[in-house]
């Protein structure tokens, strides 16, 4: 029961309080561009991460890195979960949003609307030194992913299954925000090959794409720039609806085990007729 209870929180929180009301403006191949670069040491912290509730990431008096200033991003943590430490820190000399997880799960989300007609193209970047050896995101006790970047989208929620819409339900009683209609993530998984459409074990209203897969590229910037429709379709069978908030997670709860990884920029764009 408890392990349901934490599935609906995180599937809950990733719907952005509130987002329903902003007012911020076929199998598709894996598009990605790499650029290379050598593996450094990493720093050593043994410090536990701290329990919290949602806050701005400005709030707490870190220094954001340059791409996150302009927008209000939130750090969420979890009932009865320890907090993944965020914080700015360059890595081999690009500014990125340090993640770094110890038997911990949390995201930082924001709010960010654009209508369905208007999705385009989401560039995205970010770099891991090691793998999680006993993570599998397909497996619910093993259900752990050293990055992934979130995408939530309203939709036709009469479509609901039963067992999604008890959930909804659930989650309404619990926390006041219905389970979103569809999340879409993209991961870094160990085992999954690239292009891989994974749901998760315990809704199929999450489902997780991989663009990246077993450890090749570590220590690497890895760069992504993908079609937000193009994914969503492969992923749902379904047109998206509209876009309401993004995320990104870094989270070690499962395999009580310990990551460190970095976020780079974060871009919405057009996609050029």
């Amino acid at each position: 029961m408890r392990r349901c209870l934490s599935a609906v929180a995180f599937a809950c929180t990733l719907a952005l309080a509130g987002c329903g009301h902003l007012s911020e403006g076929g199998a598709a191949s894996p598009e990605r561009e790499a650029i290379d670069m050598p593996a450094s040491a990493l720093a050593s912290n043994d410090r536990p991460a701290e329990p919290s509730s949602a806050s701005s990431l400005a709030s707490t008096g870190l220094v954001l890195p340059p791409w996150m200033q302009a927008a209000n991003w939130q750090h969420q943590s979890f009932p009865g979960k320890r907090r993944t430490n965020y914080k700015a820190q360059k890595f081999q000399g690009r500014d990125a949003l340090m993640a770094e997880a110890n038997a911990s799960m949390s995201v930082v989300r924001k709010k960010r609307r654009i209508a369905a007609q208007d999705l385009g193209r989401v560039k995205f970047s970010w770099a891991a030194q090691e793998l999680m050896v006993k993570a599998d995101i397909a497996q619910r006790d093993a259900e752990d992913a050293k990055l992934r970047v979130v995408l939530v989208f309203e939709g036709d929620r009469s479509r609901f299954s039963a067992k999604n819409q008890m959930l909804s339900d659930l989650s309404q009683a619990l926390t006041g925000e219905e389970l979103p209609y569809a999340t879409l993530m993209y991961v870094w998984s160990n085992q999954h090959p690239v292009g891989s459409v994974v749901h998760n074990p315990r809704t199929d209203r999450i489902r997780k794409m991989v663009v990246e897969s077993g450890g090749m590229h570590l220590g690497q910037w890895r760069e992504y720039e993908r079609d937000i429709s193009a994914d969503f379709e492969r992923a749902f069978g379904e047109k998206p609806g509209a876009l309401l908030g993004v995320a990104l997670m870094t989270d070690s709860d499962n395999t009580q085990s310990r990551i460190k990884a970095w976020y780079g920029s974060l871009q919405f764009a057009s996609i050029k007729p």
